[in-house]
């Protein structure tokens, strides 16, 4: 069973005292004497009281905001997002409070905790990169919160989850590579305890297998999501292993890879072919425009939003999955010829 939430009545009732009497000493009235002001904290803490400093805005015992938890506010898949969920929360009476965590998990802890003190209705996150233990998720599970986790989550926690088909868009990509000519591809991957990039590799290895190409270990880069790593990678394993093709977990680093390969006077798509995943701005002004998978953020912030919404209230957590379709746009980064230039697959 879920954890019931401790309020001022409840501890008014232990107490023998009203609940404007433990509203005020939890406030520091001076109105309320100092012993029993400090009997008051020390019930409240002997109960696991949070102190609700968002006491303004509770409507039937509840807050009307909800917590949100991202790596970073400025990546163009995360405010995308964002969007799609204040799309359908603020009209359903719901404020939005967005924590960034900079990929830290000492950060994602610290926002959790911050937002189960300001009572928050429910809690939206996608965890960092950094984050390999989850009892702050179950945390929120145990203090009756509503916990919707999206893009990057763990399956070790009861509760909602939406996620993009990453298997699939890697498969696609993949299989685009091949089928443009590509027999040695390398992929750029994230972190691979993380779902979302071990999803992608999986794809990527399937699409390898379906087409009788062995699997090469030797060809997959592991943390390589930014620019600069796109960039190095082309020097120690592209070149030197005489890859024809890059299939790129994140649009960046096969930013990276483009710039670099040009730098070295590579050609593209002739030498090597490439494709992302994300379909940042970037990918349709870069020369050549980059072939990218699109991942439907701001479908993906609506379904967060609904599931949240249907959460709240709820005895038991909503335990349900739901994958949002991706598309393959094909560019001339990857050898696609001008009757296939942006093209959705």
């Amino acid at each position: 069973m879920v954890k019931k939430r401790v309020t001022i009545t409840d501890i008014a009732h232990e107490m023998g005292v009203t609940p404007s009497t433990v509203s005020r000493a939890l406030a520091g009235n001076t109105r309320v004497g100092s012993n029993t002001r400090q009997r008051v904290l020390k019930v409240a803490a002997q109960m696991g009281y949070q102190p609700n400093v968002l006491a303004s805005s509770l409507r039937s015992g509840r807050s009307d905001t909800i917590g949100m938890v991202v790596p970073r506010i400025n990546r163009h898949f995360f405010s995308h997002v964002i969007s799609g969920v204040e799309a359908l929360l603020n009209p359903a009476g719901f404020n939005l409070l967005i924590i960034q965590t900079h990929e830290r998990e000492e950060h994602e802890r610290k926002a959790v905790h911050t937002l189960l003190r300001n009572r928050v209705a429910g809690i939206i996150i996608s965890h960092s990169v950094e984050t390999k233990g989850f009892s702050h998720y179950q945390m929120v599970i145990d203090e009756g919160v509503p916990l919707v986790q999206f893009d990057r989550v763990t399956e070790q926690i009861v509760g909602a989850r939406i996620v993009n088909d990453n298997f699939l868009g890697a498969l696609r990509s993949t299989q685009h590579l091949i089928k443009n000519g590509c027999k040695r591809i390398a992929h750029f991957a994230g972190a691979l305890h993380v779902n979302v990039y071990q999803e992608r590799l999986d794809g990527y290895r399937y699409a390898l297998e379906k087409a009788g190409i062995e699997y090469d270990p030797s060809l997959v880069v592991e943390n390589c999501i930014i620019q600069e790593a796109g960039q190095e990678a082309v020097a120690r394993i592209v070149l030197p292993k005489k890859v024809d093709g890059i299939f790129a977990a994140s649009d960046l680093s096969a930013l990276g890879a483009i710039q670099k390969l040009k730098e070295l006077n590579k050609a593209i798509p002739g030498d090597v072919k490439i494709s992302g995943f994300a379909n940042e701005p970037f990918a349709e002004m870069v020369e050549p425009t980059l072939t990218s998978v699109e991942q439907n953020a701001f479908e993906m912030g609506n379904q967060v939003a609904k599931a949240v919404i249907e959460s709240i209230g709820k005895d038991e957590p909503v335990s349900e999955e739901i994958h949002i379709p991706v598309r393959l746009i094909q560019r001339r980064s990857s050898g696609s010829d001008a009757l296939l230039m942006n093209s959705v697959v």
